[in-house]
């Protein structure tokens, strides 16, 4: 590292020279000059031999002087024989007592890493060399506290600490020619603070040129535009930057006045330009370029600092308002707690979450107290600003609003419950049978059970609305979630409380909802669960659904076991096959097939229509719809199984008779004659000849015809103007005469239009064409066509399948299927034209009718896909009316699986197919004999008029559909 040069160390060719400015000492009488009044200031410039220079050698560590070869010894031994001749030949001359910067003869030279020391200006750097710090520490007590210090140079790939450990050419390679001369202020540890006197520039020998600025005219233009412009780019500088002023104030008591050199170098020092920079402007010596230069940096600093006021303004523009709101907030909250009107947050947090279980103390269990109160605990010790503060916050929320213990008192009556079901839908019996089951049940235990119940059938026969109303008869709160397409088990177990945005599941927000823990839950579309990625729902709603198991209910949210094994479970599905089998064992299973025309008909009379005429406005004196036009709305417009469709037909029907009822008012408002309101109004009297009676100024009556409903009335409405004049009273009347109200309103006699009537005749002004024709296609199915009947998840439908003939001859034999039928549907035709060509090989032992013929069997509406083995009796009957030529009865329709062996197996949709037949006016059913307790069950309105055979083997329903007269079986 650098240390101070004494007599023994030995001296590299690398010297650092300084001396007294020649164009100072030329113009040491101009000093009296405001630009030139600080450096007569400075001591030791009158000294009495301004041309001596003096000489800062730059060394490495002594010990090297040992390494050295003979050349360098005697070059040092030179050096210092020089510098002994010099110190003898001065030793006459008065020396001053203190040293100043004109007296140094050696100094050391200090590396600078990042920016260049300029004159006048403080800079602290860091010393870790142990042996150069202890020089430094002994050229203060000597009193001569200088050293030389050189900005480096930049190298790629190299370490900054790499800098203190060269030695001598190394370290002088890596050092700026030009730096400053620095006076040792102060030391403390490691840090030394510097004070810049003078440039200094090194060199590879003594040179006796010293290092100052060229001449320059302090009177030229240029150089005073230029400085002028520099001062008022620093005045602008200097009033946006209160630091900069300091730094003004700083050089001005150690330095002194101003002059062009020093206002160069000031404007340099305290802008923000790079190292280089600041390097090109101490290295300049031309006074002017060095002006220039400093005009650049500090330009360069002015439009920094409009920048900066610029973003800064922005910014203070955008949250000087909620700061602002903010710290009002902060006062009024603070001005609360002072005068007691409100306590601090988590206080009266506490305070509410208390006063939430007080009232429940009793009920709410053991286990859930305990963690109520550790949370409570935990929130009064966190700061309120913390994530973990709302994470508390939140869980005791949810903990604490949930109904612990709390019960709906429950109605047990049973008639009234019956007249409540009965007031809101019209039928299904068995659903309100298992009902009143469930509420006999509860009153004889004394307390409820949780059940679970599945409604299934077709959309639109009012499985929601069930629900409804057996909240309504048991007196329980009501809560409907939908799980139609859920993926997601935390929405029904919850999240765990580290996520962010946490919930419970949806138990428990329903407990928070309704306030009791036996309220009734419906749970729509469970046939229509979804599975993902994060789980399956269908398994985690066993552990809701199961009353072995939800007794002790764990959400993850809450992680406190909650009891809902009194929560009544309602679920609503259209199809039970793709309800999981684990939970459909826990369900009790109702099936609603779906309404009969006539039990559309009297939905739509009492409870659809009466709805709807309510929700539109609409007096029941003012419409009538016929029972013909409702009959031919459910045939032809709404024959699927359930009656939401219906309920739509029936409000268009609703919407545009109000929009008529409307149009015809304000057509009668604008042509009736308008009535001064400051008229008095009177009664006329007229009698059967029509002469009037009862006015004094017969001329002023105006009579007015009205017409109600249609017909012309025979009274005349009469008004009379008679100012002030006494009116006669009503009770005045004279004998045989009529008594005819006047009309005091116009809007009154606006309202008075005509009843409308919608009857099967202008049924399709408000709804339109029919949607459905006639199911039935043919009053006499043909040879090869067989009507079948089908379920669907709308219901039931008839079904026909035809078989026709393509081509016939030698090995011709083949089946050709259409109409989208489904692989277990082409599997029944394949067994049905076994069976097929088995039966007619008895029956006709000569027929080759199969062997030869290539026949085509279709299934019409040919875009619906249809799959089942129900059609297998159906679709052997075809074939055999095709190859026998020979039409099935008249009104006949089957259903039935069938085996290779001729078994008649049972089939589903018992109700949507009888259904299906009467809306089609079939009179003869052929159902399977395994099926006949499902068509018992059936209502008596349903099975009335249908003649129904149950078979076991095909031979029987042969004998029905060809006419052989044999046993039949009823």
């Amino acid at each position: 590292m650098l240390k101070v040069l004494s007599n023994s160390c030995r001296f590299y060719n690398a010297i650092v020279s300084h001396s007294l400015s020649s164009a100072v000492a030329r113009n040491r009488s101009e000093s009296s000059t405001p630009l030139h009044r600080v450096i007569s200031s400075l001591p030791g410039l009158t000294r009495p031999n301004p041309n001596l220079y003096h000489r800062a050698f730059f060394c490495s560590d002594s010990s090297s002087s040992s390494s050295s070869d003979g050349s360098d010894s005697e070059t040092g031994k030179s050096a210092v024989a020089e510098a002994e001749d010099a110190e003898s030949r001065s030793s006459n001359a008065i020396l001053p007592t203190v040293f100043r910067p004109e007296d140094c003869f050696t100094v050391l030279a200090l590396p600078l890493l990042h920016r260049p020391l300029f004159p006048g200006f403080f800079m602290p750097i860091y010393v870790k060399d142990p042996k150069l710090l202890a020089a430094l520490q002994e050229s203060m007590k000597r009193q001569a506290p200088y050293a030389g210090a050189f900005l480096v140079k930049d190298e790629p790939d190299s370490e900054p600490d790499n800098i203190y450990k060269l030695k001598g050419k190394e370290l002088l390679n890596r050092l700026h020619q030009v730096g400053t001369l620095a006076q040792i202020t102060s030391i403390q540890g490691e840090q030394v603070v510097l004070m810049g006197h003078r440039r200094l520039r090194i060199t590879e020998m003594v040179n006796d040129d010293p290092l100052t600025e060229l001449p320059y005219d302090k009177d030229d233009d240029v150089i005073k535009a230029t400085s002028f412009e520099v001062i008022s780019t620093l005045r602008d500088v200097l009033q946006r930057s209160s630091l900069w002023r300091d730094h003004v104030q700083t050089y001005t008591k150690h330095i002194g006045d101003f002059n062009y050199p020093r206002l160069a170098d000031f404007g340099a020092a305290i802008s923000g330009a790079n190292k280089l920079q600041c390097q090109q402007v101490l290295e300049e010596l031309d006074v002017l370029k060095r002006l220039q230069l400093t005009l650049e940096l500090v330009k360069k600093e002015m439009e920094i600092s409009k920048i900066q006021e610029t973003i800064a303004k922005a910014i203070e523009e955008k949250i000087s308002g909620e700061q602002r709101r903010y710290l009002l907030n902060e006062q009024l909250k603070a001005i609360k707690k002072e005068l007691g009107l409100e306590t601090d947050d988590k206080t009266a947090l506490s305070a509410k979450f208390r006063e939430r279980i007080e009232p429940n103390k009793e009920k709410i269990p053991q286990h859930v107290l305990q963690v109520i109160e550790e949370e409570l605990t935990k929130l009064q010790l966190l700061e309120a600003s913390s994530s973990e503060f709302n994470v508390t916050r939140n869980y005791l929320d949810w903990l604490t609003a949930l109904p612990w213990g709390n019960y709906s008192d429950e109605n047990f009556d049973v008639v009234r419950a019956q007249k409540i079901l009965d007031e809101d839908h019209y039928g299904l019996s068995d659903v309100k049978e298992r009902i009143l089951e469930f509420i006999a049940v509860g009153k004889l235990r004394g307390s409820s059970q949780g059940k679970i119940v599945c409604l299934s059938g077709p959309p639109g026969v009012g499985k929601t609305s069930i629900g409804r109303s057996i909240a309504r008869a048991l007196n329980r709160k009501f809560y409907r979630f939908s799980v139609g397409g859920l993926s997601d088990v935390a929405e029904i177990k919850g999240h765990r409380r580290t996520y962010i945005g946490a919930m419970p599941g949806k138990m428990v927000q329903c407990l928070k909802s309704v306030g009791t823990v036996n309220p009734l839950v419906l749970i729509d579309e469970i046939d229509k669960l979804g599975r993902g990625h994060a789980g399956d729902p269908a398994s985690a709603m066993l552990e809701l659904l199961d009353p072995e198991q939800n007794a002790n209910f764990l959400d993850h949210y809450l992680d406190v076991p909650i009891d809902l094994s009194k929560v009544l479970f309602v679920c609503t599905a259209n199809v039970i096959e793709t309800i999981p089998n684990p939970l459909l064992d826990r369900m009790e299973v109702i099936s609603i097939a779906g309404y009969i025309t006539d039990e559309k008909m009297h939905i739509a009379r009492d409870y659809l229509e009466k709805a709807t005429r309510d929700t539109c406005g609409i007096k029941p004196e003012q419409v009538e719809l016929t029972d013909a036009a409702l009959l031919a709305l459910i045939e032809n417009y709404c024959r699927e199984a359930g009656v939401r469709n219906l309920q739509k037909q029936i409000e268009k029907i609703y919407r545009k008779i109000a929009l008529k009822l409307v149009r015809e008012g304000a057509a009668s408002e604008s042509s009736a004659p308008a009535l001064e309101s400051n008229e008095s109004k009177v009664d006329c009297f007229v009698d059967s000849s029509g002469s009037m009676i009862g006015a004094e100024n017969q001329d002023k009556c105006e009579i007015v015809e009205k017409e109600h409903n249609g017909t012309s009335s025979s009274a005349k409405a009469v008004e009379v103007d008679l100012g002030n004049e006494h009116t006669q009273s009503s009770d005045d009347k004279p004998n045989g005469f009529k008594d005819v109200t006047a009309i005091d309103k116009p809007q009154e006699q606006a309202m008075v239009v005509e009843k409308v009537v919608v009857d099967e005749s202008n049924l399709s002004d408000y709804v339109g064409k029919p949607v459905f024709h006639a199911e039935r296609i043919y009053d006499q199915t043909p040879v090869g066509v067989v009507m079948g009947l089908a379920w669907t998840s709308m219901g039931g439908s008839t079904l026909y399948i035809e078989t026709s003939l393509v081509e016939q001859g030698e090995g011709k034999a083949g089946l050709n299927l259409t109409g989208q039928l489904g692989d277990v549907m082409k599997e029944s035709a394949q067994i049905a034209l076994t069976v097929a060509r088995a039966i007619l090989h008895e029956k006709e032992p000569g027929n080759s009718f199969f062997a030869n013929s290539k026949l085509h069997l279709h299934v019409p509406a040919g875009a619906t896909p249809k799959d089942g083995p129900s059609a297998g009796c159906t679709m052997i009957t075809s074939l055999l009316s095709l190859a026998m030529n020979k039409p099935v009865k008249k009104d006949l329709a089957m259903t039935g699986e069938v085996t290779l062996t001729r078994k008649i197996l049972p089939i589903g949709g018992v109700k949507e197919k009888t259904i299906a037949a009467k809306r089609s006016a079939v009179k003869t059913i052929i159902f399977p004999a395994a099926n006949r307790r499902d068509f018992d069950e059936l209502n008596r309105n349903v099975k009335e008029d249908l003649d129904v055979h149950f078979v076991e083997d095909y031979s029987q329903i042969y004998d029905l559909a060809f006419g052989d007269d044999k046993t039949e079986e009823k």
